[in-house]
């Protein structure tokens, strides 16, 4: 079947949302499936990724990508088969990972290629997940900022998610006590028993702070911020001597604009010789392959393990950002669109 004559379904941008986009703010339509041009490859995407960044790739708001343009295919990594090609370097069967976009077909450059998968022991889903961004965020966002050291405790917010729940398992391999943050006693059991954990709070139960001074009665020397807001702030003054937060993203800040008040966290750095820092796994991108060497070889070996929350069809598409910060999934989410 040639290219042409392929239905191409896509999930465009329909309007700029504030704050978290909904279904409303996104449109699937459908076009004829692209032809590559010289240089390009043709990907059959089959699993596409949802990702609490997405929030930023779509809102007006000064972000550190370009925000997805009105009537555009929205920005997603997607993994899938190479169907045809007019790159010297990849065939049709390869298995692909990258910058595909929330649609069935992709003509894109090899440049949006992330990775080209060659090792087939994992299944091809787990590339978006904890050998994908999500695992890469947390080898980097706690190796090189947390920097933990064998006997320390690390705190884990949204610790049930697919960064959080690699953070926790990365930082028993280092020899850490690990401690999740989740919401709800089935996301805190997961933290537990599924990954783990040494210990899980729930935040919804109330009365954070005790649960917090019963979970690290010792301080925590390495916080994995995934949320930022009152769960932050309650962390703050919690902080050991030479602390280090490790600022990954705010899932719980509905709008920055007003941009939200809250405690000052200055005192608690000056006094507990803390250091507080924000990173971008983007900025990474020429040590992935350490990185993914790292992840795969505790995969295999069953100390890292994974869950997925896999929504099915591309129709499920426009309302898998939203159902991300109502916590409606268990695992790394994903959009199974083609399944060979």
């Amino acid at each position: 079947m040639s290219a042409s004559s392929r239905i191409n379904r896509q999930v465009v941008l329909k309007a700029r949302p504030q704050g978290i986009p909904q279904a409303e703010h996104f449109e699937l339509i459908e076009t004829a499936a692209p032809e590559p041009a010289e240089g390009q490859i043709l990907v059959r995407n089959e699993f596409l990724s949802v990702e609490p960044a997405m929030r930023g790739w779509v809102n007006a708001a000064a972000n550190y990508s370009e925000p997805v343009p009105i009537g555009g295919v929205m920005r997603s990594l997607a993994a899938g088969q190479v169907i045809a090609s007019r790159h010297p370097d990849y065939r049709a069967g390869d298995a692909v990972c990258g910058w595909f976009g929330w649609q069935d077909y992709a003509a894109v450059p090899v440049s949006a290629v992330d990775t080209r998968i060659t090792d087939d022991r994992i299944r091809l889903s787990a590339w978006l997940g904890v050998l994908g961004l999500n695992g890469l965020t947390a080898y980097f966002g706690l190796l090189d900022v947390g920097q933990p050291k064998p006997g320390e405790t690390v705190l884990v917010s949204t610790a049930a998610g697919s960064v959080g729940s690699c953070v926790g398992q990365i930082a028993k391999l280092m020899g850490c006590r690990a401690v999740g943050i989740a919401g709800g006693p089935v996301k805190t059991a997961q933290c537990t028993d599924a990954f783990g954990f040494d210990a899980a709070i729930d935040y919804k139960a109330g009365n954070l702070e005790a649960a917090l001074d019963a979970a690290c009665p010792e301080g925590i020397d390495v916080y994995f911020d995934n949320t930022s807001g009152a769960i932050s702030d309650a962390v703050l003054s919690r902080l050991r001597v030479g602390a280090r937060v490790v600022i990954c993203g705010t899932a719980s800040i509905g709008n920055w604009d007003p941009f939200p008040q809250g405690p000052r966290v200055e005192r608690h750095l000056l006094v507990k010789r803390a250091r507080m820092q924000g990173f971008i796994v983007l900025d990474y991108q020429a040590r992935y392959p350490q990185a993914r060497a790292a992840l795969s070889h505790w995969v295999h070996e069953g100390w890292i393990r994974h869950q997925e929350d896999i929504l099915e069809g591309l129709e499920s598409a426009p309302d898998a950002i939203a159902g991300l910060y109502r916590g409606e999934n268990l695992g790394k989410r994903l959009i199974r669109v083609h399944q060979d």
